[in-house]
């Protein structure tokens, strides 16, 4: 045991690296549950990590913080409030051994214990639930109803149908009811609204953390006007909680939704033990010197009036008195005794005089020192001849035992290989108990271990990877995780606004007004109503929704509104048909050149592609798994590979490239792997050799970090084919580079290359497989992918527990900066302060320097040495300065999962891509990440720059990089894909009419038919079954999600598909009601008739119409049979055929018109 002191108060110092959280670990085995309160949340989060590897039996749980600042005009993160509530209910249900929790969030109010209590309930399969009082409770609780539940705190009742994302659960839940009683309690996927697992029973935690219901709003409105002076009324915070919202910032007025607020100290129980961690004292005096001067500064605002910062936090004084109820030890950080300031709360104990010089006396005296001690210096040193030699030595005369900790397995891997060159064969362990019992002098295991230390008594030393590689940064962030539909997203209207321009493919572009019910005679059916040119408006049944696509192809504003009858449609769809058919052609030609090159035929070991694929720690993506296998099914065909990636900064593009570059250098095939800059060239270097650690496979890379020396011999090998895999810049592609068997290129952030790399590119395509990889492909890239003239793949679902950013747009104000800095200190992250202008950096950084005194700022910029850069980039990465001022050096830069917060300043001088990368450098952890662009002048701004700020602050969600691309296609037009002319036919039928128009003809031109002029589209057919055909509004509410779901509907081209859409209908919303079955009836009928050239069919009471297209896909002799063989089908004109059959009944009817398909095919 490292603690052994007998005094009542001991106080332990000398507790070296890591070591604090080993002797945390051992107490806490014997005393529990075992409250630390750590003085930064940097330390508490790392303790959190930490001890369950010394005992992983220990339920250990992190009581976050708000991530606000004091008086701050938002709110935490739905989250962020989850996690505490959860961790509230642990320590108050003792389910819990360790608490961890920051000195700031021990000092901010809690609601009162009773109050969890009271709002704390559970479900279970098999009760009795009544919806109107579970109603009841849910809005107590705090939470909300909505349309479709995403967020922790949301519930929504659809019949016997429930679903809800309880407080402190990471998924959400469906109840189905049978009659009044629970049936079945299954979680589901917050992306697709499907079930995915059975449980037997829920907990639900209440929604926020104070009232809102009648009672709550009462006593808020009450303290509000006892407290402060004025007109109510006036105050925004006022009116929002009476109106029984929650405004942003509400959390700062909690006292006033209670009698009395709770503190920490409330919810432990009597015989907790609380260790104080590290100078918690200055920690408190620098929080109370914060608030007071953030009350200072905001104190004046009638529309928010503060409580003072004492009615709201506990002070020193306080805390101090509430803790003496406990029993206590403190752990002492170890700094010289010169600065030593760490005389704790004697000075607060009650009726004590300030430190008199005979109590320093008596502090030194209760000091314990712990049996643990510093590392020596024990670093890998590159440049030496044998690098390890420090280790050697240190291993040679140490006499205990030596553990070293890997961040992961396949840095494990890396490393055992790595000291085995140079004699070094530590044994592999699993875990620290492992350790302990085995007699090993040397092992290795898996740690999340930050620094290393020796222990004197047991003679044991643990040395992580921070002592082994001082000078390199090391990645500790783990991203763990349905398939886009790309298609969907151009032809989706999901994005649709009343007042959007659509495309419908009869009667030309008009303006959206929104979805309308009508009753013309045959129940009540929805329709979408659509304004042309001179106000003519046309009604679309929403059953025909596959006629209408949203128009891109210019700014919408400007889309060419036509003319409902005047001919100009069709005239200008008769145009863009020709300029198709000439396209489509010589897109043909271009496929049938690359069909006929015979690429390499990658040959694939699927035992060792599997052993490979296991090194990648995270559940892959549904869109990355199928990234991944169409790259793998173009490897192994014989063509030429020529494919595009397009995911979001973070979304495991990189994964994908390791694959493919797997793949190839197993099949003995040179890789070359290109990327824009330098740093992004050390990291990818790094990748791979993490990834490739285990196999025989050779990697170089050729960068500006590299000496000439070695470059040289990089070349050499490369051309003697003793590298498998090389990384490099643009030199890899210059003229006079030889390689031995080239077999795959990766071209990482393909939008960073110019024309004539490209042109050089392109030489080589023709021959080797490329994989190109970005996250915001530029609008001529992205419409050749479209088209199909290169294949494509997005990524576009987020890894989990990643939050989008939040992005504001703001002019330059030093407040804003500030605010922005401290709120992202306040939370132990890092800060990148975007500045393109070298040549005024350093006036900017001592700018920074006057503004936040309390910030450490280096600067960064691309004309620095490279040795420089590196450092000051290796040093950002390890947290030794928390503000990065830089240029746009970073955009493809190194990943630092703490820099949480970006602001960019003079941001309308950038393009929409570059400012969705540059966002993209941050809010890689399941922290809320924050962007700022700063203008000079909103005013002044172009009207260009405005769009591109507007559509960058609309794309807040994760995934935008495509969709961002497409705005972008949006804003500038696509220009036509082969040829020189900006299309003007482009803009005038819209992008998504032409791209449909040109895979038509080039469908047809490959079936080796003339494609079709007046149709071409081929057959739209339009069904009537003279019933409603809708999803009624009591079955689906929201108005937003009813137009996906009909859009959603009307793309599906296979009866498969549709019986998809049709399980995920009753999944997500119960059984179909009649109008909604007959609207996928009409569907069903719509795909059958498609085939067969029918037109319209019109299925009435009466009779049943089927109209064909001019020559018909079918034989004529059949329908001829048909009419002599049987008395009810009858020809009425030369393309109509009549079924005079009398049903009521609708199924009847869907029944009869699906036999006359089978009796055609």
């Amino acid at each position: 045991m490292l603690f052994s002191s007998s005094h009542t108060r001991p106080r332990y110092t000398h507790l070296y690296g890591s070591s604090d959280a080993l002797a945390l670990a051992q107490y806490a085995g014997h005393h529990v549950p075992l409250v630390v309160i750590a003085a930064s949340a940097l330390e508490a989060q790392r303790l959190v990590e930490e001890i369950p590897f010394f005992s992983p039996e220990l339920r250990v749980h992190l009581l976050p913080d708000w991530e606000t600042l004091p008086y701050d005009h938002f709110s935490p993160h739905q989250d962020l409030i989850s996690e505490r509530l959860a961790t509230l209910h642990h320590i108050r249900s003792q389910s819990c051994d360790v608490i961890v929790v920051p000195i700031t969030t021990a000092l901010y109010p809690l609601s009162p214990v009773e109050y969890l209590a009271a709002f704390t309930f559970f479900l279970k399969c098999g009760e009795k639930l009544d919806i109107a009082k579970l109603r009841e409770q849910m809005t107590l609780a705090g939470y909300t109803h909505v349309q479709q539940v995403l967020t922790p705190g949301e519930y929504c009742v659809r019949g016997g149908l429930i679903d809800l994302f309880p407080m402190g659960s990471s998924v959400p839940y469906r109840i189905d009811l049978f009659d009044d009683e629970i049936d079945s309690i299954a979680t589901f996927d917050v992306d697709t609204q499907r079930t995915i697992y059975p449980v037997r029973e829920i907990r639900l935690l209440p929604a926020r953390e104070f009232p809102l219901d009648e009672t709550g709003q009462a006593r808020f409105r009450q303290n509000f006007r006892d407290r402060f002076e004025g007109d109510p009324s006036k105050a925004s915070i006022y009116k929002g909680v009476s109106r029984g919202i929650a405004p942003a910032g509400i959390e700062y007025y909690l006292p006033l939704f209670f009698e009395r607020t709770a503190t920490l100290f409330d919810y432990l129980p009597a015989h907790a033990t609380l260790c104080m961690h590290h100078n918690v004292d200055a920690a408190i005096a620098t929080f109370a010197k914060d608030a007071q001067s953030r009350y200072n500064l905001l104190r004046g605002d009638p529309q928010r009036p503060l409580l003072e910062p004492h009615e709201l936090f506990l002070n020193a004084e306080n805390f101090f008195i509430a803790a003496k109820n406990f029993k206590r030890f403190d752990l002492i950080a170890d700094i010289p005794t010169s600065s030593r300031t760490d005389n704790s709360e004697e000075k607060a104990n009650a009726g004590e005089t300030p430190l008199a010089p005979f109590q320093e006396e008596r502090t030194s005296k209760t000091h314990t020192p712990c049996a643990t001690k510093k590392l020596p210096d024990i670093a890998v040193n590159r440049r030496a001849d044998i690098p390890t030699y420090a280790l050697q030595s240190f291993l040679h005369d140490y006499a205990g035992r030596v553990l070293l900790l890997a961040d992961s397995l396949g840095r494990r891997e890396i490393m055992a290989e790595y000291l085995r060159e140079y004699g070094l064969t530590p044994a592999l362990c699993e875990n620290y108990a492992q350790f302990l019992a085995s007699d090993g002098h040397f092992m290795l295991a898996v740690g999340a271990l930050q620094n290393g230390f020796m222990l004197q008594d047991e003679q044991l030393a643990i040395i992580t990877e921070s002592e082994l590689y001082a000078a390199q940064p090391r990645s500790r962030i783990a991203r763990a995780t349905k398939k886009s539909n790309v298609e969907g997203m151009l032809r989706d209207l999901s994005e649709l606004k009343p007042g959007d321009p659509v495309v419908h493919e009869q009667h030309g572009i008009a303006r959206y007004h929104g979805l309308i019910n009508l009753d013309l005679g045959e129940g009540e059916n929805e329709f979408l109503l659509l304004e042309y040119a001179g106000g003519d408006k046309l009604y679309v049944p929403v059953a025909q929704l596959h006629v209408i696509s949203r128009y891109s192809g210019g700014a919408p504003e400007t889309a060419p509104l036509h003319k409902l009858g005047s001919g100009t449609w069709d005239k200008a769809k008769r145009r863009a048909m020709q300029q198709v058919r000439d396209t489509a052609a010589e897109l043909l030609n271009l496929y049938a050149q690359r069909a006929t090159r015979k690429g390499h035929q990658f040959k694939l070991s699927q035992h060792d592609y599997e052993a490979f694929a296991a090194g990648f720690g995270f559940e892959e993506t549904p869109d990355q798994a199928a990234a991944i296998e169409a790259v793998v099914t173009d490897l192994q065909s014989g063509k030429p590979m020529d494919r595009l990636i397009c995911g979001d900064v973070g979304f495991g593009k990189t994964e994908v490239a390791l694959r493919a570059a797997f793949i190839a250098a197993m099949d003995g095939k040179q890789v070359a792997v290109l990327v824009p800059t330098t740093l992004l060239t050390e990291q990818h270097f790094q990748n791979f050799c993490n990834r490739f650690a285990d196999w025989p496979i050779k990697i170089g890379e050729l960068s500006r970090f590299r000496s000439a020396k070695e470059q040289t011999q990089a070349l050499k090998d490369m051309e003697d084919g003793k590298l498998d895999i090389i990384i490099g810049t643009h030199k890899l592609i210059q003229k006079g580079i030889k390689f031995h068997n080239l077999g795959l290129i990766i071209i990482d952030e393909e939008h960073r290359f110019g024309v004539q790399q490209k042109e050089r590119l392109k030489a080589l395509r023709a021959e080797v497989d490329v994989l190109t990889l970005t996250a915001t492909p530029i609008p001529r890239t992205l419409a050749m992918s479209l088209e199909g003239l290169r294949d494509f793949s997005v990524i576009a679902t987020a890894p989990q527990r990643r939050l989008s950013i939040k992005t504001f747009v703001s002019n330059y104000s030093q407040g804003v900066i500030r605010e922005a800095v401290l709120r992202e200190l306040k939370r132990g992250g890092q800060i990148y302060f975007l500045h393109n202008e070298v040549d005024t950096i350093a006036n900017m950084a001592e700018k920074l320097g006057a503004l936040l005194p309390e910030a450490r700022i280096r600067v960064a910029h691309g004309q620095m040495g490279e040795r420089d850069l590196e450092a000051v980039m290796r040093d950002f990465y390890q947290q030794r300065f928390n503000v990065l001022l830089c240029t746009t050096i970073i955009e493809t830069g190194i990943d630092v999962p703490s820099a949480n917060t970006i602001i960019m300043n003079r941001a309308d001088r950038f393009g929409l891509a570059q400012l969705h990368q540059l966002r993209g450098r941050v809010g890689r952890s399941h922290h809320q990440a924050y962007a700022y662009l700063l203008v000079d002048n909103m005013e002044g701004l172009t009207t260009q720059a405005k769009k591109r700020l507007e559509a960058i602050q609309a794309m807040e969600q994760l995934g935008s990089g495509f969709y961002l691309a497409m705005h972008d296609l949006e804003i500038r037009g696509a220009g036509e894909v082969l040829g020189e002319s900006q299309s003007g036919e482009m803009h005038e039928i819209g992008f998504s009419l032409y791209t449909d128009m040109l895979n038509a003809a080039i469908t047809s031109l490959r079936l080796g038919h003339e494609p079709d002029m007046a149709h071409p589209l081929g057959v739209t057919t339009e069904i009537n079954l003279h019933t409603p055909a809708l999803l009624p509004n009591d079955y689906c509410g929201d108005i937003h999600q009813r137009l996906v779901l009909y859009k959603r509907l009307a793309n599906c081209t296979t009866s498969e598909e549709l019986d998809d859409m049709h399980r995920e209908l009753i999944d997500r919303f119960g059984l179909l009601p009649p109008p909604a079955q007959t609207l996928i009836d009409c569907h069903r009928l719509r795909i059958a008739a498609k085939q067969l050239g029918i037109i319209k069919v019109d299925a009435s009471g009466e009779a049943i119409q089927i109209q064909f297209m001019p020559n018909p896909p079918i034989d004529p002799m059949r329908i001829i049979t048909l009419i002599q063989s049987k008395r009810q089908y009858k020809l009425s004109g030369q393309d109509k055929l009549r079924i005079e059959l009398k049903y009521s009944d609708v199924g009847q009817r869907v029944l009869a018109v699906k036999n006359f398909f089978n009796e055609l095919s």
